[in-house]
């Protein structure tokens, strides 16, 4: 397993990988050519960044087989999906901000997330396979009151798109086996949701390959797969962590 980074230095953004605290870091395109500069640095001497800077964000809603039954919900037909924009995007560490506008529930959802490394249309399932780079995780935040506050029309790009409402990282892991790879939440240390990778109606190269269908997957493009059962509200002050066996820990708070 190889686990992509990028980071502050104070000296502007950078990439690498990490190995235990230490960085080596590259030069290049992280999708493209990347190649090591011999340089090493502490990870405690830098920031940690977002893994990458996608150009969007597609979200799946109902692709969990055990959140469907609790919800009554039936596998869809075709992969539902939204998506979020970069003012949604939080590193590792950052603050999850409450609307000032809104004062209802915000959740977390902790899901999977599908790195794109090559652009991707039309695919195969084995061409979409070989178009994934690796993964991480993914805190799909929800003020949870806006999705229908207008019975006319769902709204989920709202309820989804505030500043904040995306962190991801803290690495892109690849060449890992998700096989028996677990997806948890723990708030405030007390674990809310633990289902498996197994668990998702579509697995990654089947999603990935469906939805190139609907529009072009370009290189750091994310799809973050959707989230099991036990996803429920934070408290200003809350700490949220996203755990996924072989990626490692997403952790950051929610505040005022």
């Amino acid at each position: 397993m190889t686990a992509w980074i990028r980071f502050d230095s104070g000296q502007g953004a950078g990439f690498g990988t990490l190995i235990g605290d230490a960085i080596a870091v590259f030069e290049g395109d992280m999708f493209g050519i990347a190649t090591p500069t011999g340089e090493t640095l502490t990870l405690a001497h830098t920031g940690l960044l977002t893994p990458c800077v996608p150009s969007k964000i597609v979200a799946l809603w109902n692709n969990s087989t055990a959140a469907a039954e609790k919800q009554g919900l039936e596998q869809p037909e075709d992969p539902l999906f939204f998506l979020m924009g970069p003012n949604t995007y939080l590193a590792p560490g950052g603050a999850i901000r409450k609307p000032a506008s809104y004062d209802g529930r915000v959740i977390y959802e902790a899901e999977l997330g599908i790195v794109i490394g090559k652009t991707c249309k039309d695919a195969d399932e084995a061409t979409a396979a070989e178009s994934i780079f690796g993964y991480t995780c993914v805190n799909d935040v929800t003020a949870l009151q806006v999705l229908d506050s207008d019975p006319t029309f769902p709204q989920w790009a709202r309820a989804k798109g505030y500043d904040t409402f995306c962190p991801f990282g803290p690495v892109i892991a690849t060449d890992i086996d998700l096989g028996t790879a677990t997806i948890r939440a723990e708030l405030n240390g007390r674990e809310r949701q633990n289902y498996p990778v197994s668990d998702l109606f579509v697995q990654p190269a089947e999603l990935v390959s469906r939805l190139s269908r609907f529009m072009t997957l370009e290189p750091g493009d994310i799809v973050s797969c959707g989230t099991g059962p036990g996803a429920l509200p934070m408290k200003p002050g809350a700490t949220i962590d996203v755990i996924i066996d072989g990626i490692g820990t997403l952790s950051n708070t929610y505040e005022d």
